[in-house]
């Protein structure tokens, strides 16, 4: 069975566009929710995201590609560029060997809140003819192999919030196993709009601090009340082991485990005691042929949510006790749902070769209900060998991803 390395790395987040603008927004424990700016929020519950502002898609792709694809499909691009400018990879010598998974959990829903108020307000003549493509999830996978001329395996993860971790965990799979040499792995969303908002907020996930938008992700906190919307895309891209030595390629981490499960508790709530995670975690532990000991890190999954930090931490402290770091990026960049696991990883990556970990500025008061040793408001320096990645999603979905650095 194959290894499976990882050659390259884009991003686009509310904390910076690319990874040096990220790496640097991570040091700075820059957090990114805000008063929404894009459309008016007033007669909205939640009035606060955080969003990629000042982002021209135009400055990276096509114009006409712009104008005929949904936001989500445009992160998409400009990640998988940043990912394959590192990666150096010639693309054309790999094109029938090369998967594509590109995950969201919403896909094009800025074009279907927008043409739907047109249809509403102007009649159907006035609805784009490009409507359908332009929400379909699958179409940030279907441009991407279009643009690049890749005939591989192509497809879109579909798990709501751990869709872009089934992303990289299945192309890994694919590589294992010899269907793929070259996998471009990930996730894009934007769904920062009206109709996502109220529907979010009127199911009490978001955070309701309209006032102080810049305390209201906090994971762990004792005092946390929801998530804060964020948006973006990260990419990865994936090859076998013997690939990317051949072509002397510059390996940045080594995917060395996976583990997917489902709760099969309940539509949005996970299984209190995180019976599910814990497992998704062994196996991703069993998978890896790691010990527990062995793992220096935890990227958690933690949204902010009253009832998911704590199944989390739970099953992280069975595992783990206290021996491990653990922080969320959401602290930070807010929840990117679909996309958020292969945001995640990336910025693990990041940190990984960096030697530190990012603060949670915003954990003021560690919720007495969590055991394990969350970073606290200030950066730490540390090694990090090894590492996980959590990523759960509304249907009980699970996935945990065992990363460290490669050793050839």
């Amino acid at each position: 069975m194959r290894r499976v390395v990882v050659t390259g790395m884009g991003i686009i987040s509310p904390i910076g566009i690319g990874k040096e603008e990220v790496l640097q927004s991570l040091k700075d424990s820059k957090i990114a929710a805000d008063t929404i700016t894009s459309f008016d929020a007033s007669n909205l519950p939640v009035k606060i995201a955080a969003e990629i502002k000042d982002f021209d898609p135009e400055k990276f792709i096509d114009k006409k590609l712009a104008r005929r694809t949904d936001r989500f499909v445009h992160f998409a691009l400009v990640a998988v560029k940043e990912a394959l400018d590192q990666a150096k990879i010639n693309l054309p010598d790999f094109s029938e060997r090369t998967a594509v998974l590109i995950a969201s959990g919403m896909g094009g829903f800025i074009t279907l809140d927008t043409e739907n108020n047109k249809f509403l307000s102007a009649g159907a003549s006035k609805v784009s003819p490009f409507l359908i493509p332009m929400l379909l999830i699958n179409m940030a996978s279907g441009i991407v192999a279009i643009e690049h001329g890749l005939k591989g395996i192509n497809f879109a993860p579909v798990s709501a919030c751990a869709a872009s971790g089934h992303a990289v965990a299945m192309g890994s799979m694919l590589i294992r196993h010899g269907y793929a040499d070259v996998a471009i792995v990930g996730g894009a969303e934007a769904t920062i709009a009206p109709l996502p908002i109220a529907g979010f907020a009127n199911m009490k996930a978001l955070s309701t601090r309209n006032d102080e938008p810049k305390k209201a992700s906090r994971p762990f906190d004792v005092d946390r009340d929801g998530f804060v919307m964020g948006e973006g895309g990260a990419v990865l891209i994936i090859e076998a082991e013997e690939i990317a030595k051949k072509r002397n390629a510059q390996i940045l981490a080594e995917i060395k485990g996976f583990g997917m499960n489902d709760d099969a508790y309940h539509m949005s709530a996970p299984d209190p005691e995180g019976s599910g995670a814990e497992k998704a975690m062994r196996m991703a532990l069993e998978d890896a042929k790691i010990n527990p000991d062995d793992i220096q890190y935890v990227s958690c999954h933690a949204t902010s949510t009253p009832a998911g930090d704590v199944a989390e931490a739970k099953a992280i402290e069975r595992i783990f006790g206290k021996h491990v770091f653990v922080n969320s990026s959401k602290a930070l960049m807010g929840h990117l749902l679909g996309a958020a696991a292969a945001a995640e990883l990336v910025i693990a990556i990041l940190q990984m070769h960096s030697n530190f970990l990012h603060a949670m500025p915003n954990l003021d008061n560690l919720d007495p209900q969590i055991g394990i040793n969350v970073v606290g408001k200030k950066t730490i320096e540390t090694e990090i060998r090894n590492f996980m990645k959590n990523s759960f999603g509304f249907g009980g979905h699970n996935v945990s991803l065992v990363v460290g650095r490669y050793q050839g």
